[in-house]
């Protein structure tokens, strides 16, 4: 059995959450599933979206620090968060980015079955989203964007490298991924070939190298089925030489990170036991949760993070 299933979810680095609240729940109509913090900075929120129950292969997480510098794109990290949505939604979309002024590219062909638009939210993170026919995947069903043109999860992700061979060693001899594509500096991986867990390495020698900050990916997370092929990778990556740190406890996984030859920090988390843990179905993101150990600090940490609030008649 595959000890990784795919893509698990990618965490980026955002300035105010008041406005990345906005942009992700607002304007994109992804779900707020987790209004947590940042368990190694608990006075930084981290907010999850993704689909109805943030499943893996649809989760978005950000760490708005509220004033940071802004980071710049470039080789050794990963640039471009792609979401899936229907080919039929292709004017939907371009009418509501317009709607909401966000500025973005004219549609592009990629591969023979995708149509692509990038864009960038109010941090300068890189968006796409790729029209396809082949994603069975429901979205949010009940959100404020139509069913028919919601967004379904991730569609994959892009890393610029000076090369491909070393990012795509690991990926293929450790994380159990396989080539599935290639085109022109492209080169397209997948643990599972299915929209949400396709990793497209682009070789970018002559691109300076990026720099972390407000607007940047800060790592990307693989998803294994629980802790016991959870300690199976991280033996791999031992064997490796990738110094993975000890297995984590972040609530609704537990994670190990290590950073691939390229300097993309991966991570390898669990699909249990999910966001469901603590909150229901009907009622996820709406409270602040906190980890037990926390919990004693609540009122210092509630004091410590900004007030946020979402109105969807807002985004409709």
């Amino acid at each position: 059995m595959a000890l990784i299933t795919g893509i698990h979810h990618v965490t980026a680095l955002a300035g105010n959450p008041q406005t990345n609240l906005d942009f992700y729940a607002g304007i994109l109509g992804l779900r707020l599933v987790k209004k947590t913090v940042n368990f190694d900075a608990p006075e930084v929120y981290h907010f999850y979206y993704g689909n109805e129950i943030g499943e893996p292969g649809s989760i978005l997480t950000f760490f708005p620090y509220g004033e940071i510098m802004k980071g710049r794109h470039g080789k050794g990290m990963l640039n471009t968060t792609t979401f899936s949505v229907p080919m039929s939604s292709l004017n939907y979309w371009q009418e509501r980015l317009k709607k909401f002024n966000v500025t973005f590219k004219q549609p592009q062909q990629r591969f023979d079955d995708e149509a692509v638009i990038y864009f960038e939210d109010a941090d300068g993170l890189g968006l796409e989203l790729v029209f396809n026919d082949k994603d069975n995947r429901a979205g949010f069903t009940y959100g404020h964007i139509p069913s028919e043109n919601s967004i379904k999860g991730f569609y994959n992700v892009e890393i610029w490298e000076e090369g491909y061979e070393r990012t795509a060693a690991i990926l293929t001899e450790q994380l159990d991924h396989t080539l599935i594509a290639e085109k022109s500096n492209r080169f397209r991986f997948a643990a599972t070939n299915s929209p949400g867990n396709y990793v497209d390495i682009l070789c970018a020698p002559d691109s300076l190298k990026g720099l972390g900050g407000g607007g940047t990916v800060h790592h990307i997370a693989f998803a294994t089925a629980n802790k016991k092929t959870q300690e199976e990778v991280r033996m791999k990556m031992a064997q490796r030489m990738l110094n993975p740190t000890p297995i984590l406890d972040r609530q609704y996984f537990t994670s190990i990170y290590f950073r691939e030859p390229g300097g993309v920090l991966f991570e390898v988390a669990t699909a249990e036991p999910g966001f469901l843990v603590d909150e229901d179905k009907a009622h996820l993101g709406e409270a602040l949760k906190l980890p037990e150990w926390y919990e004693s600090h609540r009122k210092t940490i509630e004091q410590a993070v900004a007030t946020v609030s979402f109105n969807a008649e807002k985004f409709t």
